[in-house]
């Protein structure tokens, strides 16, 4: 990278930090349960590295690495969990807006696709946002929403 040309990384700026993290799942009545989530450079940069515990047995605790890849010119997320799941994301972030796609089937024990999209509030202190699933890659439904609450 020419030392002219912008880091995209630098975009995620708005990430770093600890943030509450609660899950509103449909049907299941809301809860005081909430987890904890931090974003942060990996040390020596280069890319976001990011944490999440929740105290709940069925919700697993995981950590997610994303960087750019310059090739394709988006972010590329590798997310792993305490199930022993492993998933690539291909991930965006413009105008306030957080996307994450899993196009195909990763053959782990949740086969299918996913889709996630979050926007993050005015003052940059709140994410809401659901996730979507589909077992076709046409049709998709609803399967949860998620709201982060920075930690000040």
């Amino acid at each position: 990278m020419s030392p002219h040309t912008k880091d995209p990384l630098h975009d995620l700026e708005l990430f770093l930090g600890a943030w509450s993290l609660e899950a509103i799942v449909p049907h299941a009545p809301r809860t005081d349960v909430r987890g904890r989530v931090t974003f942060e450079w990996l040390p020596g940069g280069g890319f976001l590295v990011e944490r999440w515990e929740v105290p709940f047995p069925a919700a697993p605790n995981g950590l997610a690495v994303t960087g750019f890849h310059r090739d394709r010119g988006t972010y590329v997320q590798h997310q792993f969990d305490s199930r022993g799941v492993a998933r690539v994301y291909e991930m965006g972030f413009a105008d306030g807006v957080w996307t994450l796609t899993r196009s195909e089937p990763d053959f782990s024990p949740l086969d299918f696709r996913q889709r996630w999209s979050g926007r993050f509030s005015p003052d940059g202190n709140t994410i809401t946002g659901r996730w979507e699933r589909s077992h076709d890659g046409a049709t998709w439904e609803h399967d949860f929403d998620l709201r982060y609450e920075r930690i000040t």
